[in-house]
């Protein structure tokens, strides 16, 4: 039993552990009971038992294993973290759980697997269990196979992926063991439920007999498919669903259901692909040319019984499918054709999508073969085209389809219409859009009334089916000229299409609109049986819809929207028929006055006039739908109709034609009444404006395209060049008006060139400014047109051409009325990625049919085995191809003859077939489409070549491709990803760059990308750096389509250490990603179509056209500053400049009509060089600077880092500053001729000042250029850097600019090596910038950079660096020294033992500097050196000690005017303050200067020299003192004058404290800059100044702005003290005290100013309470005199920050402080502590200070905190109070807040992940549960009670704590607060018992501390910061009250003092009227004498001795009475001589 009760007292955890199995089975028992009590499943509790479940399963005690078991179950099913432990829990089960005899045991290992599919995990466990099978023991094989079951019984077919079960099932069923083979029994019956006959293939194999049970067992399954009836816990929506139709009983969804796992899984992909070419008979290529057919046929059957295996491996089947072809097209024998045809089927169903390759070679055969009458030959081909057409799109076949409807032959019309029936079914209306739809359906149109009664028969049936996939409305846009006859027989046909898929899909199919389920579903459904999988089957969906949705992308929406506008608007209007002559007399007297009809035809011109102007008040008035349009225009075209002579009616006349379009339902057939008058008058001077009115009116009603093709054939069968003219004039504005929508540039283009032949100049000038405008739509390919013009017509052309480049089509201002409806709702289904405006001009080209020129001869010449047969064939080819300049898709067998020389041995010839491609890209346009598979990845191939030319002739090839065949070709399939898979770095880098580049252009992309990420993630990893490079800049790229989620679940697949790094720079991705796209596509309907033109034309995508002429680079907007909407660049063109080009305001006028064509593109920059380089030379790029910086940042870039320059930083620099300089300046900085270099750098020095913003922009890459010239040789080029870069510097120190860190670092480590030139000249220069680059950079970051300089091997470049860092020192003190003083003089020492004597001499001088500086603490800083450095240093010093009265000071006071000190040199702001000139910095010092003269004293002699100010210097100098500021007019006397105690409403520094407040900042800034000194003597004298400000409440404002600045100067110092003084033991430690004393005193100071301790912001808050509770802690301090007293003060001053900050900015500060202590562990736990113990206070003040508090930055700061310590992590902390202090505060601002605590959680993203917002609402809900009486839980620790009504053991708790810290040390005084306020909010609380065992002494010390806190509280004087309890006399005699001192009492205090010190009582005491007279004036510490204190009882503050002492050593000088330590008279007599010299220089000044 003792052994029992040993392990019985263990932990949970442990006994689980336990060896003993009772222990174990124990431990079990109460883990399952934990389990099930624990409802957070996110409780750290869990954490501890995450790896002892494997333990559980796996225990070697059966009995305790059982147990273990249901633990490990509870915890699955409850724990959040259990996913982590799937993989060796379920391993676990299977290996030791399985085997077990009990089957209770096999039954919870089965419900565990089952649980973890439940929790997300099931592909784990499915890994796992299929592991199991190869198990050899059966028992384990029978429960994985009986688990698998189970799975896919409950969670179903989509949850179980069924492809591995299948893979593996055959094999079980040769298992020896019965008990597998029944079990694999079941499983195939359950799989079989959900795949039906998909499930047939993989078993054919397996025994008949089992076959045979099978079949029977699954006949007998029911043919409803089955349910899921479990689900995971992401689908709990799913859940109550099928729960809901369980009660419901279950039958309103059969059909969804049904239709949803149809498609689940297919068959093809649980086969395993066969090889098949390698099978192939070896003479198979012989005998299928032999001329015997017996001998074909046996090579056919061999290929027939390969092809028949359902699914091939992917390869090379190009010449097979030659072959083949060879037999369908060409063999005589029927049999053959037709066994060739079922291979080909059969190959087509075997490689599915990887067949599209082949598939437009073929196409064309079997539509030709399609002539064969026999029957059985016509069903094989049919088979063989349908399998095809799955392995492709319509729209890639579309060309051949069309090719043939023509075709003579009537069988092969009907069999390709029948196939496009069959085709059809296969679609919906996402993959058959308009632009796909619209040139079969008029082919069909066609045939319809085709002589054939089959032929027309087979179209019906395939404009029925059309109409049954896309919806009526689709279809009869282009059924319009058909009668209703043959309307009604189509719609017949489309009533009896039944669509694959059932029922339900022919619908869905037939809705007009496509409903979503059916649309979405129909696809799968129809491919699922003879196609691919639920994969490839989406993507092929996805990727076909993508080019229909639109042309817009690259085009111009508007054109592709035109085309159907027409279509539509004819179809809705022309409905009207001509109407005869009598009915419109009838129809227009109804609604025109009698005498209006009577005089149209009069002979007196006036009553025709009155009859129009009758008529005209008819029309105005008339109502649309009753005005009969046709027979009003007829009217006015009645005699005399257009022969109308009297110019007045006939402008009357066409305005009423206008009047009647615009206001009627005006036809085309009324238009067509009037237009040929119209046009007669156009030209007209007096009438053309009217006709051209009505033409327009008429475009508006009757669509543009049509008016304009009708005008333009009817003006030019007129010989009248004035018509003409003014015609094309019309039509050009007509354009802009309405847009180029849909206008039909073939209709009228020979017009076009007709007038540009005309002898008339005005029409020829008319035409041109026609194509001029057209040109705006269509780009560059509009010039192909008329390539065959004359020369000087073609430049006329050009040049007009040229003015429009760069320019925006106008918004359209008018639409077609009727079409506008139309328009809209189609313009989405008729957007094309990859078409476009240019694409569409393509279209309209004059195509040649090349097929029959590329002869077998010359296809065999290109194969030849002589290299240069294969050239001359590739010769003639590219000579066939030039000459007919534009060609048809059909280029016969040359695209595989072609591909072969892609992979030549000889590179000449490769290099000479891409250029053929790309001469082949241009001439065949968009029909390239279909030669991608074939031609354009083995172009891919070649990217993979070990040579760069051959690379680069590639990537132009594959450009040239992808702009005529757009990305989504490219993207489909695997071919991509397969040419990934090769392990070829060049191939990866080029590929993944050209993606990187596309994709982000993209709107969509094809699934079938993520077949490439796992290629991605490979790339990832390579060993090749570029490679890594590029993948990781394509990542963004991948996921801005992909999105993250799928991308990071494709690293599931990788290997752990793999994963990591992946998911890693998957985040990063992340941050980076890529907007999608969209804005390109809506620039509206001009801007898309410009953005889409070829690309020569249309680089700019402009958003503005108002001003064309002040565009500049790259479509950016005009000059004015640009607005974020302007700047936004497309995500793929980060390197190009898209932002707007803005120089100086004022040259505006001037450079912008000048840049107007240069500007465009580089390309045309150069054509005019002196207009160019009249123009801004830099480009100001918003945030280029920035991007670059984050580029380089990220390594995307190279990093500016280099020993010696190579070409790659070169070819990077000038592609960055392409972007940013103006082309001609960059191509002068590159020039290889210095003196043009030279050149450059001038104009950028003339213009440094008009363009200082745009050089600040582009600072980075100037410097960067620069370096580049420092590795040039030449002196000329150098000497001309240097003078700009002095001239930079200037500027920049003028606009207040401060270098960045980037730019710094890429310039300053490549000037330092100039410093050590040879040429005097040249180092004299780069001294002088380095002196400049202080002003812009602070000095303490340019020291590493030296430091790094004296490291060289150079000895100039080490002495220089050593020299300027003596300066640094002398100028800037020991702060600039970095990291640390210690370790940089340690390296300066080691110089001076250097060979050079120039080195040793510059690194004595840095020492001797630094000596003047700190004194003899340079020893202890420079280290240990040999005794010969060490004597030669001594006798530097000595010698220099000598020279110091005068010289030196002079010197370095020059030096320092010379550098003006940086106000802070850690600063690290971008735009540093503003700071004085060397004359104002002298008067500072000496204005600082004279202010601590008065108090200098002896014990202070050793003022540092850089603060010493030399009058003669001044005086003699007159340069400088005709610089010195008007500061100098300020009134001096009273500043000179000893500050006297002042009436009460005056006391000030200076009296004209405001005038001085210009210079004030500069004046405090230095002083600040002060307190951080390492001389204490100068730190104390600082503080004295600041302290001085800060007592006068009427001048302390001057310090707002600068607190933060302030506080971090004195922490600076606190560390000091902390890491240096405390340690040293040379340091007085009086002098230290002294300085805490003046430190604690200035803070209490500062922090008694509420407005002034409210700037202190966070950051400098948290840092300040470190230092101090640091110091708190610092048992040294205690250690010294006084010390305590030290700490003491310091308690107050945190009470005081905790009272006064900013309550946001303290709360805020702290819990980061406990953050960063908790994370850190340096410190020991006090630290925390004491911060928390800050924290209670603050939350203790929650109630009164909560509504001035930021809820939402504190809330922002606890889930930051919780992010680093979540629950479970807090918990395993060394004490629980961090976790109870945070409960504490959310508990307490939940109680104060209630339920609005929520609202303020805005600044949290990813709320729902935040772990506070789930505590917070547990306890919102919690304490909305209470009553109103209790208090809450999690506040009761901390909050003191904040009910009344608490209990008592809760009030001893309470007061326990109190006391514990009364008791305590450290905390004695927060204990004596705490217990203070516990009485005040408790006044009835009984003491009593808790003070009754102490001591005496103690209970009167609590006594005594509750009352001086009560005295405190009450407004009494406040204690003296170093004492505790008070009883000093001088207190008793002081008012109790903060009201203003009298004069009187300030005496009375004085008469005490002195006496103390037994001297006269004859003066008045200087004090501060504001302040309360306790706190001494730290300025009392410059005269001090040590003090001794004369009370006895407790030891006086030092700042209060030093403050008396200070007060009666003025007092004694006051009056002049002499005094034992100095004289009075000759301090006054240098008073005097101080004033007197400052008076002459002031008179020189003047």
């Amino acid at each position: 039993m003792g052994d029992d009760s040993e392990w019985m007292k263990l932990p949970i955890d442990q006994k689980c552990e336990h060896k003993v199995w009772k222990a174990r089975l124990n431990g079990y028992e109460e883990a399952l009971k934990l389990f099930q009590k624990i409802e957070d499943e996110k409780s750290p509790e869990w954490g501890k038992y995450l790896g002892l479940i494997k333990k559980f399963v796996t225990d070697s005690n059966a009995v305790a294993q059982l147990k273990g078991l249901e633990a490990a179950l509870a915890f699955i099913e409850n724990a959040h973290v259990a996913g982590k432990t799937t993989g060796e829990v379920v391993s676990g089960v299977v290996t030791k759980v399985f085997n077990q005899p009990k089957a209770r045991a096999k039954e919870l290992g089965m419900d565990i697997c089952l649980m973890y599919i439940e929790i997300e995990k099931g592909e784990v466990v499915q890994d796992e269990l299929l592991k199991g099978l190869d198990n050899k023991n059966p028992k384990i094989v029978v429960a994985c196979i009986e688990t698998l079951r189970k799975a896919l019984s409950e969670f179903g077919s989509k949850i179980v992926t069924l492809k591995p079960v299948v893979k593996v099932l055959p094999k079980q069923f040769e298992s020896r063991e019965k008990a597998v083979r029944d079990e694999s029994k079941l499983l195939a019956v359950e799989i079989y439920k959900w795949i039906r006959d998909a499930l047939r293939p993989p078993l054919q194999n397996i025994n008949s007999v089992q076959l045979k049970e099978l079949e029977e067992e699954w006949v007998k399954l029911p043919p409803s498919p089955p349910k899921q009836t479990r689900f995971l816990r992401s689908q709990q929506d799913l859940k109550a669903k099928f729960e809901q139709q369980q009660a419901q009983g279950g039958e309103q969804s059969d059909g969804d259901e049904e239709e949803e796992t149809a498609v689940a899984v297919d068959p093809y992909d649980l086969l395993e692909p066969v090889e098949i070419l390698s099978k192939m008979p070896k003479d198979f290529y012989e005998k299928i040319e032999a001329k015997k057919w017996q001998e074909r046929k046996e090579a056919l059957e061999a290929v027939e019984a390969l092809t028949k295996n359902p699914k091939l491996e992917n390869g090379d089947y190009g010449d097979l499918v030659r072959a083949l072809k060879k037999v369908v097209g060409k063999d005589a024998n029927v049999m053959l054709v037709s066994m060739a045809a079922k291979c080909l089927a059969e190959l087509a169903s075997g490689l599915r999508k990887k067949f599209g390759t082949y598939a437009g070679q073929v196409v064309p055969t079997i539509l030709e073969k399609f002539k064969e009458k026999k029957l059985q030959v016509v069903q094989s081909l049919q088979e063989a085209i349908d399998a095809i057409f799955l392995t492709t799109t319509l729209q890639n076949l579309s060309e051949d389809i069309l090719g043939v409807m023509d075709n003579k032959n009537p069988s092969i019309k009907q069999q390709a219409s029948l196939f496009l029936a069959r085709s059809f079914r296969h679609c919906t209306q996402a993959t058959l859009p308009k632009s796909v739809l619209k040139p079969f359906c008029a082919a069909l149109v066609k045939q319809v009334n085709d002589s054939a009664l089959e032929v027309r028969d087979a179209a019906f049936e395939a404009l029925g089916t059309a109409m049954k996939v896309v919806g009526e409305k689709a279809v009869n846009p282009f059924l319009a000229d058909l009668d209703k006859l043959k309307l009604d027989k189509i719609k017949e046909c489309a009533d009896k299409v039944e669509l694959p898929g059932g029922k339900k899909g022919a619908a869905g199919g037939g809705l007009s609109a496509g409903d979503k389920k059916p649309a979405a579903k129909a696809p799968p459904a129809a491919e699922a049986p003879p196609k691919s999988s639920a994969p490839p089957k989406k993507s092929q969906t996805a990727s076909v819809s993508k080019p229909s949705a639109g042309p817009a992308k690259k085009g111009k929406p508007a054109s592709a929207a035109g085309g159907k506008t027409k279509k539509t608007s004819d179809s809705k209007e022309i409905t009207e028929a001509e109407i005869s002559p009598e009915a419109c007399e009838e129809l227009a007297a109804a609604v025109l006055p009698a005498s209006c009809l009577q005089q149209l035809d009069s002979g007196n011109w006036k009553e025709r006039l009155a009859s129009m102007e009758e008529f005209q008040r008819a029309v105005e008035t008339m109502d649309k739908a009753a005005m009969p349009c046709q027979a009003l225009v007829r009217m006015l075209a009645k005699k005399p109709g257009w022969k109308e002579t009297n110019f007045q009616v006939m402008q009357m006349k066409l305005h009423i034609v206008g009047l009647v379009a615009q206001r009627g339902q005006f036809s085309k057939t009324s238009a067509s009444v009037v237009l040929d008058g119209l046009v007669d008058k156009i030209g007209d001077v007096k009438c053309g404006g009217n006709a051209k009115s009505a033409l327009t009116a008429i475009g508006e009603t009757c669509s543009l395209p049509w008016t304009a093709e009708q005008v333009v054939s009817l003006v030019f069968a007129q010989k009248n060049p004035k018509n003409q003219a003014e015609t094309l004039n019309w039509l050009a504005n007509a354009m802009k008006e309405f847009g180029f929508a849909g206008i039909n540039v073939k209709g009228f283009i020979n017009n076009v060139k007709t007038a540009l032949g005309a002898t008339n100049p005005a029409v020829r000038t008319a035409a041109i400014t026609l194509l001029g405008v057209m040109y705006l739509y269509m780009g560059q390919p509009l010039r192909m047109f008329f390539e065959d013009e004359k020369p000087a017509l073609l430049a006329q052309i050009d040049a007009e051409f040229e003015k429009m480049q760069g320019q925006s089509p106008p918004a359209p201002i008018r639409a077609t009325k009727k079409a506008t409806a139309e328009e809209d709702g189609d313009e989405g289904a008729e957007q094309d990625e990859d078409g476009g405006a240019g694409q569409d001009i393509m279209d309209l080209l004059p195509r040649t049919d090349i097929g029959d020129k590329i002869t077998s001869d010359l296809v065999s010449k290109i194969e030849d085995k002589n290299w240069k047969i294969r050239k001359e064939g590739l010769d003639e080819a590219a000579a066939i191809i030039s000459e007919a300049k534009f060609i048809t898709a059909n280029i016969g067998e040359l695209p595989l003859a072609l591909k072969g020389r892609l992979t030549d041995s000889n590179k000449i010839l490769v290099q000479q077939t891409l250029s053929i491609l790309q001469q082949l890209a241009t001439a065949m346009g968009p029909g390239l489409k279909q030669h991608v598979k074939v031609l354009g990845f083995p172009v891919i191939t070649v990217l993979g070549d070990s040579k760069v030319n051959l690379r680069t002739a590639a990537m132009a090839t594959l450009q040239a491709w992808v702009e005529q065949t757009g990305m989504k070709d490219w993207l489909e399939g695997e071919d991509l990803s397969e040419e990934l898979k090769r392990e070829n770095p060049f191939l990866r880098q080029e590929v993944l760059g050209w993606l990187a580049e596309k994709l982000p252009t993209l709107r969509s992309v094809p699934g079938d990308l993520m077949l490439c990420v796992p290629q991605l993630f490979t790339c990832l990893e390579d060993r090749n750096a570029d490679v890594r490079k590029k993948a990781q800049d394509a990542l963004p790229a991948f996921m801005m389509h992909l999105g993250y989620d799928k991308m990071n679940k494709a690293t599931g697949k990788l290997k752990p250490a793999s994963k990591d790094q992946v998911v890693a720079m998957l985040e990063k991705a992340r941050a980076v990603m890529p907007a999608k796209t969209a804005a390109p596509t809506k620039t509206g309907g001009k801007g898309s179509a410009e953005q889409s033109r070829a690309p020569s034309a249309s680089r700019a995508s402009e958003d503005f056209t108002d001003k064309p002429e002040a565009k500049k680079v790259r479509g950016g907007a005009a000059k004015k500053p640009p607005s974020p909407t302007e700047e936004a660049p497309p995500p793929s063109k980060e390197k190009e400049c898209n932002g707007s080009k803005k120089p100086p305001v004022k040259g505006k006028a001037a450079a912008g009509g000048q840049q107007g064509a240069a500007g465009k593109k580089p390309a045309t920059k150069g054509l005019k060089d002196d207009e160019d380089k009249s123009g801004p030379i830099f480009v100001l790029v918003p945030n280029a600077k920035e991007q670059r910086m984050k580029e380089e940042k990220q390594l995307k870039i190279l990093k500016w880092n280099f020993i010696t320059p190579r070409d790659e930083y070169v070819e990077q620099l000038k592609t960055q500053m392409a972007a940013c300089f103006a082309k001609w300046l960059l191509d002068e900085m590159f020039h290889f001729d210095f003196q043009r270099q030279v050149k450059a750098i001038g104009v950028m020095i003339e213009r440094l000042n008009t363009e200082s913003e745009a050089t600040i922009s582009c600072l980075d890459l100037i410097l960067k250029w620069i370096t580049l010239r420092f590795f040039e040789t030449n002196t000329t080029i150098l000497m001309k850097v240097l003078e700009y870069l002095k001239l930079l510097f200037t500027m920049l120190n003028r606009e207040n600019y401060h270098l960045t860190e980037y730019e710094a670092n890429s310039f300053v480590p490549y000037l330092i090596l100039k410093v050590g030139e040879s040429k005097d000249v040249v180092r004299k220069d780069v001294r002088v910038i380095l002196s400049m680059l202080c002003k812009v950079y602070p000095a303490s970051k340019l020291f590493p950079f030296l430091m790094d300089g004296t490291k060289s091997k150079n000895s100039k470049q080490r002495a220089e660096c050593l020299e300027e860092l003596g300066c640094l020192i002398e100028g800037y003190g020991m702060n600039v020294c970095q990291p640390t003083p210690a370790k940089s003089l340690k390296e300066i020492a080691v110089h001076i033992g250097d060979r050079d004597t120039s080195v040793r001499n510059a690194a004595l001088n840095t020492v001797v500097a630094v000596y003047n500086v700190c004194g003899e603490q340079v020893y202890k800083l420079i280290g240990n050196l040999s005794e010969k450095d060490m004597s030669m240093l001594e006798e530097r010093i000595k010698r220099s000690a000598k020279k110091t009265p005068a010289a030196p000071v002079k010197q370095s006071t020059a030096e320092k005017t010379q550098r003006e000190q940086p106000t802070n040199p850690n600063a690290t702001f971008l735009r540093k303050p503003a700071q004085e000139d060397p004359g104002k910095l002298k008067i500072m010092y000496r204005t600082y200067r004279i202010q601590s003269r008065q108090n200098a004293h002896s014990d202070h002699p050793s003022i540092p020299k850089e603060f010493q100010l030399d009058l003669d210097m001044i005086e003699q100098d007159q340069r400088s003192v005709c610089e010195l500021p008007d500061l100098v007019q300020h009134q001096l006397d009273e500043l000179l004058e000893p500050v006297m105690i002042p009436e009460p409403k005056i006391r000030s520094i200076s009296p004209h404290f405001d005038d001085l407040h210009s210079s004030t900042a500069s004046t405090i800034n230095f002083v600040i800059s002060q307190v951080a000194s390492g001389d204490i003597g100068t730190s104390i004298q600082a503080l004295a100044q600041i302290d001085e400000v800060l007592r006068q409440e009427d001048k302390a404002d001057v310090m707002s702005g600068h607190i933060d600045q302030l506080l971090i100067a004195t922490i600076m110092q606190l560390r000091l003290i902390n890491s240096t003084h405390l340690a040293d033991d040379r340091v007085d430690k009086k002098d230290l005290i002294k300085l805490y004393s003046c430190i604690m005193g200035n803070m209490m100071s500062l922090f008694s100013m509420e407005t002034l301790a409210r700037e202190a912001s966070i950051g400098v808050l948290k840092d300040l309470m470190h230092s101090l509770i640091t110091l708190m802690l610092d048992s040294r301090v205690e250690d010294v005199e006084d010390g305590t007293q030290v700490i003491r003060s310091v308690n107050l001053l945190v009470i005081r920050v905790l009272e006064h900050s900013d309550q946001t900015n303290i709360f805020s500060a702290l819990l980061v402080l406990l953050q960063d202590t908790l994370v850190s562990n340096a410190g020991s736990l006090k630290v925390s502590e004491l911060v928390m113990k800050c924290l209670w206070r603050m939350i203790r003040f929650l109630p009164e200070n909560i509504n001035s508090l930021n809820l939402d930055r504190i809330l922002l700061d606890v889930h930051n905190f919780m992010k680093v310590f979540p629950k479970e992590k807090l918990k395993q902390l060394k004490t629980d109070v961090p976790h109870r202090t945070l409960k504490t505060l959310c508990h307490t601002l939940c109680k104060l807040t209630g339920v609005k605590i929520l609202d303020h959680l805005s600044m949290i993203e990813n709320r729902n992940e935040s772990e506070l917002e789930a505590y917070l609402r547990r306890v919102v809900k919690h304490s909305g549960n209470l009553s109103g009486t209790k208090s809450d839980r999690g506040n009761e620790k901390s909050a003191l009670g904040t009910d009344d009504r608490m209990s008592k053991a809760k009030v001893s708790d309470i007061l326990s704590e109190i006391f514990k810290k009364i008791g305590s040390k450290e905390n004695t005084k927060e204990g004596l607060t705490e217990l203070y306020e516990y009485k005040q909010k408790y006044s009835d609380a009984d003491l009593e018992p808790f003070l009754r065992n102490t001591s005496q002494f103690f209970q009167s010390y609590v006594e005594r501390g509750l009352r001086v806190i009560e005295s405190e509280r009450e407004g009494k004087p406040r204690i003296q910061s170093s004492s505790v309890i008070p009883q000093h006399n001088v207190e008793s005699s002081l008012s109790s009250s903060n009201e203003e001192l009298k004069p009187a009492v300030y005496y009375e205090r004085l008469k005490i003092l002195r006496q103390r010190q037994g001297l006269e009582n004859t003066t008045r005491a200087l004090s501060s009227e504001d302040e309360p007279p306790q706190r001494p004036a730290i300025s009392s510490l410059l005269s001090s004498k040590p003090s001794v204190a004369s009370s006895t009882d407790m030891l006086h503050s030092k700042l209060s001795q030093l403050k008396e002492s200070r007060e009666l050593y003025q007092q004694e000088h006051n009056t002049r009475s002499g005094s034992p330590a100095r004289a009075a008279s000759p301090a006054t007599a240098n008073l005097d001589d101080l004033k007197k010299r400052l008076e002459r220089i002031k008179s020189k000044r003047q």
